[in-house]
């Protein structure tokens, strides 16, 4: 098994592509059709400080999402945070257009998307949950991509920083947007996501013994080889709630029929629901309810 190699910059990553330095040390883009084979000296499995995203045009014609076939085959778009592990072939560019930018976290130090950027969910979503785009979001995507590899060639002065970064929050806005689109028109896909997950939160709720701990987001998507940013996405977009205030609302219905259908203490509720602790489970009920659950008992006498 290879060892995953760390590259800490973007010189570093274009020293290992067999590329020259790069126009900016603290971000590059290139166009796909630019890039051949990697260098062989480019590691196999790895890792980088930086974050990345691309658009990937020419797929296969038959590429599936799950059982379901794509929704558009003009592009798609992937988004990768520092520190995700990744592995792909030499020749994986090969015939392949489209564009791929590297930026690092220090390029955006002191500005607001530096606070912004971990709200951007895509950028954990797993491979498969790429961004499929429309030929009119793909030709929003690509002016976005032209004006900031046409910056990439300017000499750097005080204002390419700022540039770079309004371009940059574009485009994870459009994404934002395009997201949502994906998970509205995937009716082939997305309900049937929701029903098993309404199934899956229910079993393991419904089980006969004491709960081992309570779930977690994580949990549930691993039962739906899902990502648990994609899940709690998607929900959102279906439901109006992510996956952790589907969790709750279950926790807080079984509460309500164990409170008032059985004379257990509200210690032994919170060890069966899953709570290490009862404090824990009183201050979930009463930030759900506006009660703890004595003052809910009481109130139904």
């Amino acid at each position: 098994m290879s060892e995953v190699f760390n590259i800490e910059s973007i010189h570093q990553l274009h020293y290992l592509a067999g590329g020259p330095p790069p126009n900016h040390p603290l971000f590059c883009i290139h166009q796909l059709e630019d890039i051949q084979a990697l260098d062989a000296k480019f590691p196999e499995k790895f890792t980088y400080n930086f974050y990345c995203t691309g658009l990937k045009k020419n797929l296969p014609e038959n590429i599936q999402y799950g059982r379901s076939h794509y929704d558009f085959q003009e592009g798609v778009m992937g988004f990768t945070a520092p520190l995700q592990v990744m592995s792909f072939e030499r020749h994986a560019t090969e015939n392949a257009t489209g564009w791929v930018i590297f930026f690092h976290k220090d390029l955006m130090n002191g500005t607001p998307l530096q606070d912004k950027i971990d709200q951007y969910g895509f950028f954990h979503y797993n491979v498969d949950e790429g961004l499929f785009l429309s030929p009119k979001e793909e030709e929003a995507m690509m002016a976005i991509f032209q004006n900031i590899a046409t910056e990439y060639q300017r000499p750097i002065d005080q204002h390419s920083k700022q540039v770079v970064l309004s371009n940059l929050e574009l485009l994870f806005t459009y994404a934002e947007r395009f997201y949502a689109r994906q998970f509205i028109v995937r009716n082939d896909t997305n309900p049937d996501i929701l029903r098993r997950f309404e199934q899956t939160l229910k079993a393991y709720f419904n089980q006969s013994r004491d709960l081992p701990a309570l779930p977690t987001v994580e949990y549930f998507a691993d039962q739906l080889n899902l990502s648990a940013n994609y899940l709690s996405d998607l929900l959102k977009s279906l439901t109006g709630k992510s996956t952790l205030e589907h969790i709750h609302y279950q926790i807080i219905e079984m509460a309500k029929h164990k409170i008032l259908g059985t004379n257990q203490s509200m210690a032994e509720i919170a060890f069966e629901l899953g709570f290490e602790y009862p404090q824990y489970f009183s201050r979930l009920f009463k930030n759900k309810t506006g009660m703890t659950p004595k003052e809910f008992r009481l109130s139904s006498n």
